[in-house]
């Protein structure tokens, strides 16, 4: 049998096909891990208060605090919701620093915006270790070593936050749904970018291999 093809018709099958192209690219691209560290510069980062706290070291973005400051990244277009992060972290003796998730560019003080994702490993003053929801879910057994590069994977869907330490689950939290921000930081899932903490001029912390994909 021989079909015969109308110009509507032909018409309506090319935009079928390009729907159907638009949506596999935009199915692809949300799952696509993406760098947010060129391994050389601080390009689509922004310090707070002491830039002179950061630097590029073979690779890494270094957060030796002097004193302390926050290193917010700012080159994405839209902020963040649900995502995955990962990063290769690794932390010098009683070292102390932190992962912030959901935060936004703040010039001074502690975020006040999203939780932090604590990295510390030794550090004698703070209790509460490496892969810690701050002050929310608090490990006190570092699940990693001083020395030693580890990988540090944050997911966020919706209400949910798993931290996975070198592969193993260590934090798998989901926010209550009628939580509440407090009077000085929100400590609460919303939207937003990511930033690292300089703790102080004697903590040094190195981060490598940053990069994240959005999730649906």
């Amino acid at each position: 049998m021989i079909m015969k093809f109308t110009s509507k018709s032909l018409l309506f099958f090319g935009l079928l096909a390009s729907l159907l192209i638009n949506g596999c690219a935009t199915s692809s691209s949300t799952g696509r891990w993406v760098k947010l560290f060129d391994g050389k510069t601080l390009d689509g980062w922004k310090a707070s208060e002491a830039p002179a706290s950061w630097r590029v070291e073979n690779g890494a973005i270094v957060a030796q605090g002097q004193p302390k400051s926050h290193l917010f990244y700012v080159g994405g277009e839209q902020p963040f919701k649900n995502f995955e992060f990962q990063a290769d972290v690794m932390t010098r003796s009683n070292s102390n620093g932190g992962i912030y998730i959901h935060t936004r560019f703040q010039e001074g003080g502690w975020p006040k915006y999203g939780h932090e994702c604590q990295v510390n490993n030794s550090y004698f003053r703070d209790p509460i270790k490496t892969a810690s929801i701050y002050q929310v879910v608090n490990i006190t057994n570092a699940p990693a070593l001083d020395d030693k590069w580890f990988k540090y994977n944050i997911r966020v869907e919706d209400r949910r936050i798993v931290i996975t330490i070198d592969g193993k689950v260590i934090v798998d939290y989901t926010e209550p749904a009628d939580k509440k921000a407090g009077t000085d930081f929100t400590r609460k899932l919303d939207q937003g970018t990511f930033a690292f903490q300089a703790h102080d001029d004697k903590s040094i912390v190195y981060y490598r291999n940053i990069k994240v994909r959005r999730l649906p």
